[in-house]
């Protein structure tokens, strides 16, 4: 097991007012109870961000936990904590992260992917998923930050997801920290096979694509698939590994990525974490 902390936020004086984008493994629900080393590294970027940036209104979060047809953005003014998973201590279902919504936003949001013409749609009944407000609880644990999801799509592959988070990119300069909420590594038969020790190819693909954020090599990236050590052992399913593109989107042409963790939970959860900043 590796982790390291890296607590830069922004390393070119040209984007001072251009907020970070932050990919985030978010892991198992119990991950909100058993931070780990992620957990309290998380939180330790986002006070940096907070006195960094105190222009911060807002979060902008996708996660693989709502996937629909289409485009769908979160507009509602007061959402649920969705404790959207069974079998888990009774504590977990007591959590909640009270973070207001933000309409306005959420309008923002719909007209840039409008604008770019991408066709998407305002839910005002959605609550955060645990994809969303986990992770949200060890980076702005006040919950005082109003927050917008994004829904995944579904069928969308890596360069569709890419295209949303590129979309968005503007708002990074206009107050919004923009999450992406995923797994480095998400399969859950081995998961809930109770692995005691690292699985080598959890630390294999987690630095195949570690090597290939720090490259900037988008089009291997895209087919990663076919090109990266044990892509399906990694992820049986796609859904946990795209939002990593909404990330690289967002992030766009020539930010670095600054990780936060490398840490691996339960032997096959790799809850990798960085930021992006340019």
């Amino acid at each position: 097991m590796e982790n390291t902390a890296s607590l830069n936020v922004s390393s070119h004086p040209a984007g001072a007012h251009r907020l970070p984008v932050l990919f985030v493994s978010h892991g198992s629900p119990m991950f909100a109870l058993e931070a780990g080393a992620t957990g309290p590294a998380l939180t330790q970027w986002g006070k940096k961000v907070r006195a960094q940036y105190p222009q911060l209104r807002g979060v902008v979060i996708m996660s693989p936990h709502w996937m629909v047809q289409g485009v769908q953005v979160m507009s509602n003014p007061q959402p649920d904590t969705w404790h959207d998973f069974g079998g888990f201590p009774r504590a977990l279902y007591q959590l909640e992260y009270p973070a207001p919504g933000f309409p306005a936003l959420a309008n923002e949001v719909l007209d840039l992917l409008q604008q770019a013409g991408i066709a998407a749609t305002a839910d005002a009944q959605r609550p955060l998923d645990h994809g969303a407000w986990v992770p949200l609880m060890h980076v702005l644990p006040q919950a005082d930050v109003p927050v917008v999801q994004v829904a995944l799509p579904v069928h969308a592959d890596a360069r569709e997801v890419y295209a949303l988070g590129r979309t968005l990119q503007s708002l990074r300069e206009q107050g919004v920290l923009i999450v992406a909420s995923g797994s480095m590594t998400h399969n859950l038969r081995e998961f809930f096979g109770g692995a005691q020790q690292t699985a080598d190819y959890v630390v294999e693909f987690s630095r195949w694509v570690e090597m290939q954020v720090q490259a900037g090599e988008m089009e291997t990236l895209f087919d990663w698939q076919l090109s990266a050590p044990h892509a399906l052992r990694a992820h049986p399913s796609d859904e946990h590994f795209l939002p990593l593109y909404f990330a690289l989107g967002a992030g766009g042409d020539g930010a670095k990525a600054h990780y936060l963790s490398r840490e691996v939970m339960y032997g096959t959860l790799a809850m990798d974490a960085f930021a992006l900043q340019n």
